[in-house]
């Protein structure tokens, strides 16, 4: 286009007074339109936007139309055709859940950079010697990359989730918010009320996607490869044994890429001597 209203700029000088920019178009076969067009400058939606996922993040199940008339209400005098193609760009569709549970965050959350800020929480599965199959509950620090704890039994439902993340509270504290996929055990009544009671946010994934809980996946790969295909598990006693030594390695033991070759155990005391340091120089 811009090459065109050039070559129409050019024939319109050199041809003299006689030839007006209609007359040149019409010659070259270009249409008027595209010469005069002068394109306005688009206005930037930076703070629209930022505006439109703290309303999303503040109330999960509002829908376009609440929160287009919050924004109004604020003085936005955006047309609601215009906030309604920011809120979708943005992501912010409320997709209808069938079941009751705490409330699905719609707005990404920013990468954690402490300890207990944020764990991710999965299901396993492998058999033992007999046949009989077992289950083991994966959390892991998603910032330290530490296994918080390898829970294996026969049947792990939402209660004993509870159980294990109280075990955990009295050793390590509680996270902000804990990533988990939709298995029923994460949806269960008794993991809702625990997070409620002890103000924990639990971060659901979407069905069928599962890279955005990519740092459980990951630790789960690895547990697989490196010990729970590497073992023949004569019972429930002797693989608790087994993944309790594994999990112990791999945070004090093993290192890890994403870590700089320290080991997890390494990471999280060079964290916790940094946030000191930084409380005593602020106090």
């Amino acid at each position: 286009m811009e090459q065109r209203r050039t070559i129409v700029g050019d024939v319109v000088r050199t041809a003299g007074s006689g030839i007006t920019q209609r007359r040149a178009c019409r010659w070259l076969g270009f249409h008027r339109s595209m010469v005069r067009y002068r394109s306005r400058s688009r206005r930037d939606d930076a703070g629209l936007r930022q505006r439109l996922r703290e309303l999303a993040a503040e109330h999960p199940a509002w829908g376009a139309p609440m929160l287009i008339w919050r924004l109004q209400r604020e003085g936005v005098r955006d047309n609601h055709k215009r906030i309604r193609r920011l809120y979708r760009l943005e992501g912010l569709v409320v997709r209808r859940r069938q079941r009751k549970h705490v409330s699905v965050l719609r707005v990404p959350l920013p990468a954690p950079t402490r300890p207990n800020e944020q764990w991710a929480m999965d299901f396993m599965r492998d058999t033992l010697s007999d046949g009989r199959s077992c289950r083991v509950l994966t959390i892991v620090d998603t910032c330290t990359r530490e296994c918080v704890a390898l829970e294996l039994d026969r049947s792990l439902g939402g209660h004993r989730v509870v159980e294990v993340l109280e075990q955990l509270a009295l050793t390590r504290g509680r996270p902000q918010r804990i990533v988990v996929d939709n298995g029923p055990e994460f949806h269960s009544r008794a993991l809702d009320a625990w997070a409620h009671q002890h103000a924990v946010k639990l971060q659901f994934i979407r069905p069928g996607k599962p890279i955005e809980n990519a740092f459980i996946e990951s630790f789960n790969g690895r547990l697989r490869a490196e010990c729970l295909n590497q073992h023949w598990f004569l019972s429930l006693a002797d693989a608790r044994r087994t993944i309790e030594a594994w999990r112990l390695s791999y945070n004090t033991a093993r290192p890890h890429r994403g870590l700089a070759s320290r080991t997890p155990a390494e990471f999280a005391e060079q964290l916790k001597r940094k946030y000191n340091n930084s409380n005593r120089l602020s106090a």
